[in-house]
């Protein structure tokens, strides 16, 4: 009787066959500054965070409000 291959396994066949056809994942050095390239992206990235607020409360957790919501 053959096993029925676990999970990880089968994850770690297909992530093999991505690697084949991708190549391995890019690993910069993260120390290195970010690029900034003010592109249309990122300017509307911008855009969606400006209207967000971030909230923090005595006991540590964060979230993130909508500056438009009201109580």
């Amino acid at each position: 009787m053959v096993s029925k291959p676990r999970f990880v396994d089968r994850f770690m066949r297909a992530t093999g066959h991505f690697r084949a056809v991708f190549g391995p994942a890019d690993r910069g050095d993260s120390t290195t500054q970010v690029v900034h390239k003010h592109d249309e992206a990122e300017l509307m990235s911008d855009e969606q965070i400006s209207e967000l607020e971030v909230e923090r409360d005595e006991q540590g957790h964060t979230w993130v409000e909508d500056k438009k919501h009201t109580d």
